[in-house]
């Protein structure tokens, strides 16, 4: 049975004078749709220079939450993190248009991780991250969506050179400036012991992966580990709300598929 444990928190930062960061979870305890245990988590950041950043990041969390909890039986988590990604675009792209200030008012970054067995699926519009920890080494199992990131891909511009763009923060995509986005998806297996990490650039502008890994094994308490990261980003300016959600796997179930049900290994 898959098993886990968890540990987030979020904080305004050193400059901000609010947060514009939104946190969520679900955790049915039986899922009907597996005959197992599932978990979803998801973070959400509140694009700065837009207006109701925080309204965005709020109203992204709770449809991706609510959609979660009525899913289909059945549905794998591939197919269906996207579609609750793009129905939460949609969402906030409506909610900004009903503000009635011409054009959609607010949008927001999100990543999200599903769990069920041995498996995480995980999907993101933007630059919040989400990181596999192994052995003490951080995994970036996401792109950040940004207009210099896009460059690199193109050959455009160096490592280097897209580090120290005044652009750098530019997004390429986010979740509601237009009616449709595109939503990264891949999946990844889990082992016992492994460590996910979901932050807001708010961290992961300020703090490396290899740190995050670092304390992130370095303590027993979820939580201690969590209000570290926090407090060393803050320490190094905090000038962003910071937000992290921490999930270690405990125990895993294998399992294999067969005309798209799971199996289990022995």
């Amino acid at each position: 049975m898959l098993e886990l444990e968890f540990a987030q928190a979020s904080d305004r930062g050193m400059v901000r004078d609010h947060n514009e960061d939104y946190l969520g979870y679900a955790f049915p305890e039986i899922s009907a749709r597996a005959g197992g245990r599932e978990w979803l988590f998801v973070l959400a950041d509140g694009v700065g220079g837009q207006e109701l950043g925080e309204v965005a990041s709020r109203t992204a969390v709770e449809t991706l939450l609510a959609g979660f909890q009525r899913a289909r039986n059945g549905e794998q988590h591939s197919a269906l993190l996207p579609r609750l990604v793009r129905e939460a675009n949609t969402k906030v792209f409506e909610t900004g248009m009903a503000t009635g200030r011409g054009g959609s008012a607010m949008a927001t970054t999100l990543v999200t991780c599903a769990l069920r067995f041995d498996r995480v699926v995980v999907a993101h519009v933007g630059d919040s991250r989400c990181y596999r920890i192994r052995h003490r080494h951080a995994e970036a199992l996401t792109r950040d969506h940004t207009v210099t990131n896009e460059q690199v891909l193109l050959g455009v511009l160096s490592t280097r050179e897209a580090a120290q763009a005044r652009t750098s923060h530019l997004l390429s995509r986010s979740l509601g400036n237009e009616m449709f986005v595109n939503v990264d998806t891949s999946e990844h297996q889990v082992l016992p012991g492994d460590l996910l990490l979901l932050c807001s650039d708010g961290l992961h502008d300020l703090v490396t992966p290899q740190e995050m890994a670092e304390i992130a094994t370095r303590h027993a308490r979820l939580e201690d580990a969590v209000q570290e990261l926090v407090d060393l980003a803050n320490q190094r300016g905090g000038n962003d709300n910071v937000s992290v959600q921490l999930i270690r796997i405990r125990s895993v179930e294998r399992v294999g598929m067969y005309r798209g049900r799971p199996y289990k290994l022995a």
